[in-house]
């Protein structure tokens, strides 16, 4: 008998559920604290992909009821002149997220702004503080999408405890911070990456697989194990022979959806889910805030 494909983890349906329930508790908050939760996006240069993605994020904004104070800096913008900007939000009452947006001129080193950041205020759950935090199992920001990969499991009730994870990735922004998360929810966890020997013996072992490689097609369906749950978090821009181009993740989507129980689809899957994190994580701090 054939298998049946797998079923796919909708992250966009989710991301419009998390922006309901967002909504919901802005409209109750917004009367007895005096104003709405603030999100400030640092974009510099004219990257049009860090344009897109910055649109998205003001768009989802408006949608569930968070003001925006974003601002758009040139290219020959200097380090000194954003670290004047973050410490001014960094002591601005309206505004409870700021978040840095990747990548940044050659010129600008991502790591010393991200440190100007107020912990309390790293949006993007990036902060070392923040990343301390996740590793003590404290209380804090979490970085958006292994948070967003979380909440997708935890959507489609998908069992961790005690399960075999494989995360493919070490970055700091996905591998190590989501590592930690599937730790804390009692997986045992193994993190390989491209550079590992005899990569697909590791993958085969994984009853939930995480693809954060930003490899195009690393994934293939002899590496996957069978009825495993198969999270994709690459999203790399591919053109074809014509030059058209179009939005892969790091596993081929259509042979290994005869392999795996569950799924997620290149976009629309663990996308979506960053940004609803970067909008729960603002709405978070801004009730922290108000209550402190």
């Amino acid at each position: 008998m054939e298998r049946q494909t797998a079923k796919l983890l909708d992250g966009k349906a989710l991301a419009e559920k998390i922006y309901h329930q967002l909504t919901v508790v802005i409209t109750e908050s917004q009367p007895k604290i005096g104003r709405p939760p603030g999100l400030a996006v640092l974009m510099v240069g004219d990257n049009p992909a860090s344009a897109a993605y910055v649109g998205n994020k003001e768009k989802a904004c408006a949608k569930v009821g968070i003001a925006s104070f974003g601002k758009h800096f040139p290219t020959n913008t200097s380090l000194g002149e954003l670290e004047d900007v973050i410490a001014a939000l960094n002591h601005d009452p309206r505004v409870d997220g700021i978040l840095v947006q990747l990548p940044l001129p050659k010129h600008l080193d991502a790591v010393t702004l991200l440190h100007q950041i107020h912990p309390d205020k790293d949006a993007d759950g990036l902060h070392p503080v923040n990343l301390g935090r996740l590793v003590r199992g404290e209380a804090g920001l979490r970085s958006c999408t292994p948070a967003g990969v979380m909440r997708l499991l935890a959507e489609y009730k998908i069992p961790l405890a005690g399960k075999q994870a494989v995360v493919v990735g070490r970055s700091i922004l996905v591998g190590k911070p989501m590592a930690l998360m599937l730790l804390e929810a009692d997986a045992t966890v193994t993190i390989a990456h491209s550079r590992s020997h005899n990569l697909k013996a590791i993958t085969q072992n994984a009853d939930i697989l995480i693809a954060a490689a930003g490899l195009p097609g690393l994934i293939t369906a002899d590496m996957v194990k069978p009825g495993a749950v198969v999270v994709d978090v690459g999203m790399n821009r591919v053109t074809d022979a014509n030059g058209k181009s179009r939005l892969v993740g790091d596993v081929h989507l259509e042979a290994t959806a005869g392999v795996a129980e569950f799924l997620t689809p290149v976009p629309g899957g663990v996308g979506p889910m960053t940004v609803a994190m970067l909008l729960q994580n603002t709405v978070s701090s801004y009730l922290r805030a108000t209550k402190a």
